[in-house]
């Protein structure tokens, strides 16, 4: 069974150091307007000195007890984590500015009321922005469950549009086999029903080596129909990585360099599938020979590289990508897949 990746929670966003400061530099712009409300004016600057301490402590105490909560709160619903925050915000600013109230209220020379009334006036502040915070997080979450549902939907009709792919060649290859080499048409059919069976499934997350096995089923499928016009070469590492792909997101692909490649080159030619990898990232590479005439690898509709394109950007959140280009007389299709955990 493949290794399935870390799910992504809304909070992953707060452990990068670009978040970190804009919270902090946002604290200091509250501070600074509490320091500018009227009735300050003899010690302003010793209030905003005051104020700002008390709001960045809350801040960094907030941040690192939600990343010491981060494995428990990746369980829950994203609208749940977002009340959640609000709730440890709301604590943190009431138990921060009533210690340093406790602690140095006196050496700023501020009477009771007036360090309880900025310590209400802050959690108030907190509490506005928060509800505020927590209505606009969850229109956006929905507005995102929405896109992400087209999309799959998108997915799903690509992908019924590829199957049909399989089964035409598949059954001209076969036609051709029954009489000229009855011994490997039940190769042949054993090679399709993995491929249908992974097609029918719907889509999917599988491991990268389930997803190669898949591609080499193909191309044994197709050396059958082109004989030695066909030449395979693998270059793979001793163990593939632990990261998964969606389901018929690199075949297409292999499918591709097949249709466009070798089936126009009277002589046929060589496809090269190559794996490479980073502590950041796997790329995946395949290669085929252009046609003879020099034209440009034209891919008709595009429906294989298309669906390659959309899954595996919806996969990985824009992280992984799918790039072609032409190499003198090649045509590479380049797949690059993060490794789980690596930084973005």
């Amino acid at each position: 069974m493949p290794k399935s990746q870390p799910a992504h929670s809304p909070l992953d966003a707060l452990w990068q150091p670009s978040a970190i400061l804009w919270t902090m530099l946002s604290g200091e712009a509250v501070a600074l307007l509490l320091a500018l409300a009227p009735g300050m004016d003899e010690q302003r600057l010793r209030y905003f000195a005051l104020v700002s301490v008390a709001i960045q402590w809350m801040l960094l105490w907030s941040i690192a007890t939600l990343y010491l909560l981060r494995r428990p709160l990746r369980s829950l619903p994203p609208q749940r984590i977002a009340y959640v925050v609000l709730a440890i915000l709301l604590i943190s600013t009431w138990a921060i500015t009533a210690a340093i109230g406790f602690f140095f209220r006196d050496g700023w020379n501020l009477s009771a009321g007036e360090w309880r009334w900025t310590q209400w006036r802050l959690i108030g502040m907190v509490m506005t922005v928060g509800a505020l915070g927590v209505a606009v997080f969850q229109s956006q979450w929905r507005a995102r469950q929405l896109a992400l549902r087209a999309k799959q939907l998108e997915l799903e009709a690509l992908q019924a549009r590829i199957r049909p792919h399989f089964l035409f060649n598949t059954l001209n290859t076969g036609a051709a086999l029954v009489h000229r080499r009855p011994e490997e048409v039940e190769r042949l059919l054993l090679d399709l029903a993995d491929l249908f069976r992974a097609a029918l499934a719907g889509p999917r997350d599988i491991s990268l080596e389930d997803e190669l096995a898949l591609a080499r089923r193909y191309l044994e499928i197709e050396s059958l129909r082109f004989g030695e016009r066909l030449q395979v070469n693998w270059k793979l590492p001793r163990e593939l990585p632990p990261v998964t792909v969606p389901a018929l997101s690199i075949q297409p692909l292999v499918e591709n360099a097949i249709r466009h490649g070798i089936e126009r080159r009277p002589g046929g030619g060589e496809i090269e599938i190559a794996v490479t990898t980073t502590p950041e990232t796997v790329i995946v590479r395949i290669i085929n020979p252009l046609p003879p005439s020099g034209q440009e690898n034209r891919l008709g509709h595009q429906v294989g590289l298309n669906a390659s394109q959309v899954r595996i950007e919806a996969f990985t959140s824009g992280r992984g990508s799918v790039h072609t280009q032409l190499e003198g007389k090649r045509f590479i299709a380049t797949v690059r897949l993060p490794v789980a955990g690596a930084p973005d």
